[in-house]
């Protein structure tokens, strides 16, 4: 018998030619035995606490308009006492879920945090969404609690019998005020890696949109993905603007990767060129993550940017649309000192699923990055299911423990 050739990847590509499969090029991450029970959230704060046991003096979150500042030590002790408040005065357990709409603001990734340890499922919708659509999501999820704002709480239908305001004294004493039978530590319910962590809504194929059930295993992987990629923590605290909606999934990501990397996460509410701006500014961002529309108004708006102070800015992680070459050429003109990282990923992904990562990988004009850690792809013929090799038209197939566990929809 001839012996078979030995499968090769490209070093350049991640290509194997024997079984038409690209492979990630990025590091290979070790992640936790898969039947080792672990929230998103205990994952996340190992990280943080390693290789020191005591979270760092920074702060962790920042709100963009009134300056409030919550530190890492704070993070932990408001996740812990409102995790414990809504176990004890809500009766909230494992399996249950939360539907959440709301703008972003400075408590939803505490509240993130919370539930995530809880194994209560995360359902966060658009607070711009009608009723209807709120009414379907609802049907699809079935919550049993809600978390609003006094703007949003109107929209949500009768079947939801619970409700808390995030915009109201009553939430900030559940983060602070300690309740009897509180425990210490994150460990209090038993969560495992399998077990559904979030539901995102998602248009999906075809169809109405559906409920994407990603699991805690996703959220952990692309954590320790995310991490793989940074090498040794930096000695000065990166501050990360996020401005992408923290309902979706690429904001979603952030309310968690802050609290392993020990990064600053700013938030901000009603979206403002103008106060994203002046954040910048005034709070010496040096990372921010935006929409498509709004590198295109920093490219070719000159006017807009006269006046503030953007020598901090680093970096501009960019997702949901591709950038034109000829904004990115404007762009770097204009910003010579600021990389643009782009990504491509879908709801289904957790978020990303290739990366761009460092100066040198976003000169490459129209590309979208690296196939992220852990990670294989193929293209193959939607007709024939035939893998097809390098530069081949079709559809893209991708595996990993970043996929999602399967959709929610109305037919489920």
């Amino acid at each position: 018998m001839e012996n078979q050739p030995e499968a090769v990847i490209d070093p350049k590509s991640g290509f194997c030619s024997k079984t038409n499969t690209y492979h990630s090029l990025r590091p290979h991450i070790q992640l936790p035995p898969i039947t080792t029970p672990v929230s998103a959230t205990e994952y996340a704060i190992s990280l943080l606490l390693h290789p020191s046991p005591s979270p760092p003096q920074t702060t962790a979150l920042l709100d963009a308009v009134t300056g409030r500042r919550i530190s890492f030590p704070e993070l932990i002790h408001f996740t812990e006492t409102l995790a414990s408040s809504l176990l004890n005065r809500f009766r909230l357990k494992k399996g249950d879920t939360a539907f959440i709409l709301s703008p972003n603001s400075i408590h939803i990734p505490i509240l993130y945090l919370s539930l995530f340890s809880l194994g209560v499922v995360i359902s966060p919708s658009n607070p711009l969404s009608s009723e209807r659509e709120i009414l379907h999501q609802t049907n699809l999820s079935k919550p049993v609690i809600a978390f609003v704002t006094s703007q949003t709480a109107h929209k949500i239908p009768d079947s939801v019998k619970k409700t808390i305001l995030l915009d109201s004294p009553e939430f900030e004493s559940l983060m602070t005020s300690q309740t009897q039978g509180t425990v210490n530590g994150l460990e209090r319910v038993r969560v495992y890696q399998s077990d559904p962590a979030a539901i995102l809504y998602s248009s999906g194929t075809t169809g109405r949109f559906k409920g994407v059930l990603l699991t805690h295993r996703n959220f952990i992987s692309m954590l320790a993905a995310t991490i793989a990629t940074r090498g040794v923590k930096n000695k000065i605290t990166a501050v990360t603007l996020c401005t992408v909606p923290y309902f979706h999934a690429y904001g979603f990501v952030y309310c968690l990767r802050f609290a392993a990397t020990g990064d600053t996460l700013m938030s901000m509410g009603r979206f403002d060129l103008s106060a994203m701006l002046r954040a910048i500014q005034d709070y010496r961002v040096s990372h921010v993550a935006l929409a498509p529309p709004v590198v295109v108004a920093m490219a070719k708006n000159v006017g807009a940017m006269d006046g503030y102070d953007l020598s901090s800015l680093e970096v501009v992680a960019c997702g949901g649309a591709p950038l034109r070459k000829s904004v990115l050429e404007l762009f770097k003109e204009r910003f010579p000192n600021v990389h643009i990282a782009q990504g491509y990923g879908l709801t289904e992904t957790t978020a990303r699923i290739f990366a761009t990562v460092g100066p040198k990988e976003s000169e490459v004009i129209g590309a979208t990055g690296k196939l992220i850690s852990n990670c294989q792809a193929k293209i193959v013929d939607p007709d024939t299911g035939v893998s097809l090799p390098p530069s081949s038209p079709g559809e893209l197939w991708v595996r990993g423990d970043t996929i999602m566990k399967g959709n929610r929809s109305s037919s489920s």
